[in-house]
C-alpha cells in the first residue's frame, strides 16, 4: 500500500468538481429515460464519449495499438465497465430514485476491495479491511430495506440490479489492472468505450429499434451531459486528479457524490429517498472511512503501516 497523499486546495477543488459531475450523471440519465430506453441510452453514452476521446488521443498524438490481444483486453474491460454497469444502473433508475442509486454506486468500493483480496496477492484483506467491507456491506443492506427482502417486487429487483453493476465495477478494476495498466489512460478509457460501442449500438438497435435523432432538446442535453461531460470528460478529470490526490484520495469521490445526485432528484424530480436509505449511507460512508484509513488514523492516533497490513 502507497503513502496516502495530502490534498492540496486544487486536488480538493478538482475532486469536488469531479464529484458534482458524476453526481450529475444519475440525474441527466434519468432525463434521457423519459424519451429513450435503457439501452439506448448507453448507447448513446458509450458512443459520443468514445468519439470524443479519440478526438484528444489524436490532438496529443498519442500511438493507436495495433496488437489484437489489447483490443480484446478493451472490449472485456468495456463490457465489465460500462456495457453491464451502464445498462443495470440505467435500468434500475427506472424503478427507483437517482439518489438511491448513488448510494449504491458507493458501495463499489467495498466490492472492489474483496475482488483486490481475491485477484491480487499484494491486496490481502486485514483486518481493518474486513471491518470496512463489513459495515459497507450492513449499509447497503440497510439501504435496500427489509421490505425488499420481505416484499419481493420490482423495485427489490431494480435495487439488485444496481449492486450487480457496482460488482462489475470492481471486477473491471481487476481486468483493467491485469491487461490495461500499460498503456496511456486516455488510450485505455477510448479502447474501453469503443469496445462498449460495438456492443451497445447493435444490441440497442436489435433490443429497442433504429436508434433516434429526432429527439427532443430536453433529452439531447441529457445525453449531451452524462456522455460528453460526466463520461469522456469525467474520465480525463479522474487521472488528473489520481495524479494530484492519488487512489486513496480519491475513494472520497465516491461519497462526495452522494450528496449532490440525492440533492439534485429532489430538486428536479421531487425525489424523496425513505430513511433507511439515509441509514444506510452512513454506515456505508463509515466502512468506507475504516477502508480509507482516515478513521484509523483518528481512533488510534497512528500512520497506517506502509504495506497496508494494520490490525
Amino acid at each position: 500500500m502507497t503513502v496516502q497523499k495530502s490534498l492540496s486546495a486544487r486536488a480538493w477543488a478538482e475532486l469536488l468538481l469531479l464529484s458534482a459531475i458524476w453526481g450529475g450523471s444519475f440525474l441527466s440519465i434519468r432525463i434521457a429515460l423519459d424519451e429513450i430506453g435503457f439501452v439506448t441510452s448507453v448507447a448513446h453514452r458509450v458512443g459520443w464519449a468514445a468519439l470524443l476521446l479519440w478526438v484528444v488521443i489524436a490532438l496529443r498524438g498519442i500511438a493507436v495499438p495495433r496488437d489484437a490481444k489489447v483490443w480484446g483486453a478493451f472490449l472485456v474491460m468495456g463490457t465489465l465497465n460500462n456495457v453491464i454497469p451502464f445498462s443495470l444502473m440505467a435500468w434500475g433508475q427506472l424503478h427507483i430514485e437517482t439518489g438511491l442509486t448513488s448510494i449504491f454506486n458507493a458501495g463499489t468500493a467495498i466490492f472492489g476491495v474483496l475482488a483486490a483480496a481475491i485477484f491480487f496477492a499484494d491486496e490481502r484483506l486485514t483486518r481493518r479491511r474486513m471491518m470496512g467491507v463489513m459495515l459497507g456491506f450492513f449499509g447497503v443492506a440497510t439501504a435496500i430495506g427489509l421490505n425488499s427482502f420481505t416484499n419481493f417486487d420490482i423495485r427489490s429487483v431494480a435495487q439488485l440490479a444496481v449492486i450487480a453493476g457496482t460488482i462489475s465495477y470492481a471486477l473491471a478494476g481487476v481486468w483493467a489492472r491485469k491487461r490495461l495498466s500499460h498503456l496511456p489512460p486516455q488510450l485505455a478509457a477510448a479502447g474501453m468505450l469503443t469496445g462498449s460501442a460495438v456492443i451497445m449500438i447493435p444490441a440497442a438497435m436489435w433490443i429497442e429499434g433504429p436508434i433516434r435523432f429526432d429527439l427532443e432538446l430536453r433529452t439531447w442535453g441529457a445525453i449531451g451531459y452524462y456522455a460528453i461531460f460526466a463520461t469522456a470528460g469525467a474520465y480525463l478529470l479522474y487521472y488528473r486528479v489520481l495524479a494530484m490526490a492519488g487512489s486513496g484520495n480519491l475513494m472520497l469521490c465516491t461519497l462526495l457524490i452522494v450528496p449532490f445526485a440525492i440533492t439534485l432528484g429532489a430538486v428536479v424530480r421531487h425525489e424523496a429517498l425513505p430513511g433507511n436509505a439515509y441509514i444506510g449511507f452512513a454506515i456505508l460512508a463509515l466502512g468506507l472511512s475504516v477502508l480509507d484509513g482516515r478513521l484509523w488514523r483518528w481512533l488510534f492516533n497512528k500512520p497506517l503501516p506502509l504495506d497496508g497490513s494494520a490490525r
